[in-house]
C-alpha cells in the first residue's frame, strides 16, 4: 500500500521553475488522495504564467510513477491570480502590513559594500521626508547594528510582535541586536527561512512608505524566501567596477528576472578614489564598469559612490555619512538615488 510520506518524497524532488526549492515546501501540495494503484495529488498555485503549472503538473506525474504501486498518478492544480503587487510570479507574494513600498538592495557577492549602501540609502530616503525602515536580512553576517553604533536589544509587545530600534528617524531590525559581537548565527536553513519571516512580519513597524531590505550576498535560501513570500517595489544591484563584482550582479539580476521583481537599478560603489591632499582621481578598480553593466541588463545607473575614508570612519563610529555629513559630495550621491527612487517607485 502506498503512502501519503512516500508521496510527499517523490514530490519534494520536484522544484519550482526556476528555484532550487521544491513544491513542497513552498506549500503548494494541499491535497493527497490514495486508491489502490491511483493516486490523485490536489496542488494550488498562484501564477499568471501558464508554463508553470504544465511544468510542475508533467514533472510531478513523472516522480510518481516512479514510486512502486502508483500506477495512475493524476496531479490537479487549482490556479490563482497572483495578490495585487506581489512581486514573484509563482507562490503568491504579499504586502508586509503598513509598509507601502519594499525594495531589495543586494548583490551577488560579498565585499562590495551592500550593507553600506543600504543604510545610508534609508537615510537618505528618510531626508525626503518619507518613513523608512531597515531590515538586515543577512543572518548570518549582519552589520546594521555596528553601522548605527546600536547595543540596546529589541522589546515586544503583548502581542508578541517585536518593536524595531529606532535610530537616526529609522525603525532598525537586525540579528545583530540579538547576538553579541563574537556570538555566530549556527542555524540551519529552515531556521534561517523562520527568522527571516518573522524580522519581516512579527516587527511592530508601524506605517512605513518604504521598507529596505538588506539582502544577504549571493541567491540562497534567504533570498529566495523574500522574492517568493514578499511583494517587493524592486531591487537594487550593488556591484564594484572590476569584472570579478560584475559576474556576480548579473547573477543577482538574473535571480530577480525570473520572479518577476524589477531591477530598479544598479549603484556602483568604490568607484573611485579622490586624493584628500592633491585632489586627484584613481579608479582603483577600473572605470565604466558599472555604467557598461547597467546598459547591458537596460537597468539605470542610480549612483557611483566613490571610496571615501570619512565613509568608513563614520560606519565604523556607528554614524552612517548621510546623516552625519549631509553636505558631503557622497551623501548627495545617495540624495540623488533616493530621489530617483522616489519619482519611479512612488
Amino acid at each position: 500500500m502506498v503512502t501519503e510520506d512516500q508521496i510527499k518524497a517523490a514530490l519534494k524532488t520536484v522544484k519550482y521553475p526556476g528555484f532550487s526549492r521544491d513544491i513542497v515546501s513552498f506549500g503548494l501540495v494541499k491535497g493527497i488522495q490514495i486508491d489502490d494503484a491511483a493516486v490523485t495529488v490536489q496542488l494550488a498555485l498562484a501564477t499568471n504564467e501558464p508554463a508553470i503549472p504544465r511544468a510542475i503538473k508533467t514533472e510531478a506525474e513523472a516522480a510518481l510513477r516512479m514510486v512502486p504501486g502508483i500506477a495512475e498518478p493524476k496531479v490537479l492544480i487549482d490556479i490563482h491570480a497572483p495578490p495585487v503587487g506581489a512581486g514573484a510570479a509563482g507562490v503568491g507574494a504579499t504586502r508586509i502590513e503598513g509598509v507601502e513600498h519594499v525594495i531589495a538592495v543586494a548583490s551577488g557577492k560579498g565585499g562590495v559594500g551592500k550593507s553600506t549602501v543600504a543604510a545610508n540609502l534609508a537615510i537618505a530616503l528618510d531626508q525626503t521626508s518619507a518613513r523608512v525602515g531597515l531590515c538586515d536580512c543577512d543572518i548570518y553576517g549582519p552589520s546594521i547594528s555596528l553601522m548605527f553604533g546600536i547595543r540596546e536589544r529589541p522589546t515586544a509587545t503583548e502581542e508578541n510582535k517585536i518593536i524595531p530600534i529606532e535610530q537616526y528617524n529609522l525603525k532598525l531590525m537586525s540579528m545583530g541586536f540579538l547576538l553579541d559581537d563574537a556570538s555566530p548565527a549556527v542555524l540551519r536553513g529552515p531556521m534561517v527561512t523562520r527568522y527571516t519571516q518573522q524580522f519581516l512580519r512579527q516587527v511592530e513597524w508601524g506605517k512605513l512608505d518604504y521598507l529596505v531590505l538588506d539582502l544577504p550576498p549571493g541567491t540562497g535560501d534567504i533570498q529566495l524566501t523574500i522574492v517568493q513570500t514578499v511583494a517587493l517595489a524592486g531591487a537594487i544591484i550593488v556591484t564594484t567596477p572590476q569584472e570579478v563584482a560584475l559576474i556576480d550582479a548579473r547573477k543577482a539580476s538574473t535571480m530577480f528576472e525570473k520572479v518577476n521583481v524589477p531591477v530598479l537599478g544598479l549603484i556602483e560603489n568604490m568607484s573611485y578614489f579622490i586624493s584628500p591632499d592633491t585632489g586627484k582621481r584613481y579608479d582603483i578598480f577600473g572605470s565604466g564598469g558599472g555604467a557598461r553593466e547597467a546598459k547591458r541588463l537596460r537597468v539605470p545607473l542610480l549612483g557611483q559612490i566613490p571610496i571615501d575614508i570619512a565613509t568608513r570612519e563614520s560606519g565604523d563610529r556607528g554614524m552612517p555619512i548621510t546623516a552625519e555629513a549631509p553636505d558631503s559630495a557622497v551623501a548627495a550621491e545617495f540624495m540623488k538615488v533616493a530621489r530617483h527612487l522616489r519619482a519611479t517607485v512612488g
